[in-house]
């Protein structure tokens, strides 16, 4: 862990690792410390197959996490509370220049407040989600970020 410091703040540097072993054909197991190893491999559309995690849902999954963790953060310290979030992300892996690479991820959260009166809070969280998501800062692909907002008492249960 390292410390930097910008604008007269030092901030800290954190690290994390994960272990890659190849099992078999397009396929093998990444693991980190105290966690369940993720079977990954490639999609079906580079000849892998299915059922197993690709790196490239891995990416997107990467992406909405943070996005929703990012969200949760800001929410707690405004003292907003919400009753449900929810969030589907789609990301497309496009030929540029002859590479493959994630251009573009599509994050559409749905939250779910409890009155009328905190849907302004909520958008306001939101507005700075992407700027201080983690994984939206470290990846070229351009994040497309459209929430929705709902009161409780219109969302059937």
């Amino acid at each position: 862990m390292e410390d930097h410091v910008a604008t007269g703040k030092t901030y800290k540097s954190f690290q994390y690792r994960n272990n890659l072993v190849w099992d078999s054909a397009r396929r093998g197991r990444t693991s980190a410390p105290g966690k369940p190893d993720i079977e990954i491999g490639s999609p079906p559309e580079f000849k892998g197959e299915a059922g197993v995690w690709a790196p490239e849902e891995m990416l997107v999954a990467a992406l909405n996490a943070c996005m929703m963790l990012t969200f949760v953060s800001f929410a707690q310290g405004k003292r907003l509370a919400f009753v449900a979030y929810e969030s589907a992300a789609e990301g497309l892996l496009a030929n540029v220049d002859g590479k493959y690479r994630i251009v573009e991820v599509s994050v559409r959260p749905i939250v779910v407040l409890s009155s009328e009166a905190d849907i302004e809070a909520a958008r306001t969280i939101m507005a700075e989600v992407k700027a201080n998501c983690f994984i939206s800062n470290s990846i070229t692909a351009d994040v497309k970020l459209a929430p929705q907002f709902r009161i409780a008492s219109d969302v059937a249960t």
